[in-house]
């Protein structure tokens, strides 16, 4: 069975930091894409960024020059570094993995902005 372990979601202040970490474990693959999500109350889920095991990287426009996402080489984890965090950023992040014959999600982390 796979699984989404994710982590990294906090209380910061607006322009503050922070990394969300996402490890995928019960098995390895070769091709896949993984990506953030968020879903604020009242909103549909929506994709944040997401990347390919070719490196291909994709953003969100909200998001693009503040969000970084990154992987750790062969392994199926990423990393959703967020700078400039604005109140309008928070909400539950969840990881999700695509592979063939794979559609998995992560439980979610809260990430909240405010002061």
């Amino acid at each position: 069975q796979v699984q989404l372990v994710e982590s990294g979601g906090d209380l910061v202040q607006p322009g503050g930091s922070l990394r969300l970490s996402c490890a995928a474990s019960g098995r390895m693959f070769s091709i896949w894409t993984m990506g953030w999500y968020r879903q604020a109350p009242g909103n549909q889920r929506e994709l944040v960024a997401s990347i390919t095991s070719g490196g291909r990287t994709n953003y969100a426009d909200s998001v693009k020059g503040r969000f970084t996402i990154s992987r750790a080489g062969a392994k199926n984890t990423v990393y959703l570094q967020m700078n400039s965090l604005k109140p309008e950023d928070t909400a539950v992040y969840y990881c999700n993995l695509r592979a063939p014959a794979y559609n998995i999600w992560g439980q979610g982390t809260q990430v909240t902005v405010s002061s």
